[in-house]
């Protein structure tokens, strides 16, 4: 999804824009995409103009936008340690 060459910051404001078109997709303000997530104006504001915003003001907004699933993926990825594992992964 991410490019591996993008910065950190980069990344953030291509989520930041994501989630944008997603609520105004479903037609919500920022005021009543704020309100419902309970965080502040300032803080939907700043995060659609910078991609700066808390980690748990994120997952708020996520939650509302019905995206809160995607933090569950978050880290899970399964690192092998030789094509043996892999191999008995898959004949499970």
């Amino acid at each position: 999804m991410f490019s591996e060459l993008k910065f950190p910051k980069e990344i953030a404001k291509d989520i930041a824009l994501q989630e944008k078109r997603k609520r105004k997709r479903r037609k919500l303000t920022q005021a009543e995409l704020s309100e419902r997530a309970g965080i502040s104006l300032a803080s939907l504001k700043r995060f659609e103009q910078t991609g700066e915003i808390s980690f748990v003001s994120l997952i708020k907004i996520a939650d509302i936008l019905g995206e809160k699933e995607a933090f569950g993926k978050l880290f899970t990825s399964k690192e092998y340690q030789s094509i043996q594992e892999v191999i008995d992964e898959r004949n499970q």
